[in-house]
């Protein structure tokens, strides 16, 4: 299990509100596709990811699904509940495997209501969170296949702090929004500049810098909000 106070939300709280928060978590540890909360179900539980990534989806008319977010422990899995919502039209679920803490819904809305730095610490997160989707669709609007695979898969990179990252072709399909002959394409470009290696479930960045020139810029602009408003 990671560090207790890794997840930035809670260590940005002061001391005492953040052992009150702490008092009220548990640690979990999630797979690949385990889901955190289900479109249309009552969200149980609120996360603050310690390691791994999570993602947001949204699901569209053929009942396929988009990614629209990712959280990594910058952030929290649960945004409805802090928003005053039961239920979610999208759902949540481990792309990278990783621990989290978890929080019974209704001792977070407590919570909230309770501490005014931990009011304050939710509503910037909430801010970068949605510049976090805006930026992703200017992004599928404005830049090519390729230079959006590599964007993501730094940001991946970024938050898992490890080379070789396990992503199914159908993972990093909804991640661009795209079919997964298209992701083999574009990963086969990549691979081929030799920027990445990419075998079945699994890709690893060989070349961090050449990838970099090679995305676009939308995950720098994304970790510069975050850090603009949560340090």
């Amino acid at each position: 299990m990671a560090q207790l106070h890794a997840n930035r939300l809670i260590a940005a709280l002061p001391s005492a509100d953040r052992q009150r928060l702490l008092e009220a978590l548990q640690p979990v540890s999630l797979t690949v596709s385990q889901p955190l909360y289900e479109a249309d179900e009552p969200i149980k539980f609120v996360y603050f990811p310690l390691s791994g990534v999570h993602s947001i989806a949204s699901i569209v008319t053929d009942g396929d699904i988009v990614e629209v977010a990712t959280v990594g422990n910058e952030g929290m899995v649960g945004i409805p509940v802090f928003l005053g919502g039961r239920s979610a039209s999208d759902e949540a679920f481990c792309q990278v495997p990783g621990d989290l803490l978890r929080m019974r819904a209704a001792r977070f809305r407590e919570e909230v209501h309770r501490s005014r730095p931990f009011r304050t610490v939710m509503l910037r997160y909430m801010q970068a969170f949605i510049h976090q989707i805006a930026q992703h669709a200017a992004c599928y609007r404005r830049h090519s296949i390729v230079e959006r695979c590599a964007s993501r898969l730094l940001m991946t990179h970024e938050r898992v702090n490890l080379d070789e990252v396990v992503l199914t072709q159908e993972t990093l399909a909804q991640m661009l929004g795209v079919r997964r002959a298209t992701v083999t394409a574009a990963a086969g470009t990549l691979q081929h500049a030799g920027l990445i290696r990419y075998t079945r479930g699994r890709i690893t960045i060989v070349d961090r810098k050449k990838l970099g020139r090679a995305s676009c810029q939308c995950h720098r602009i994304i970790r510069r909000e975050y850090k603009r408003l949560l340090g």
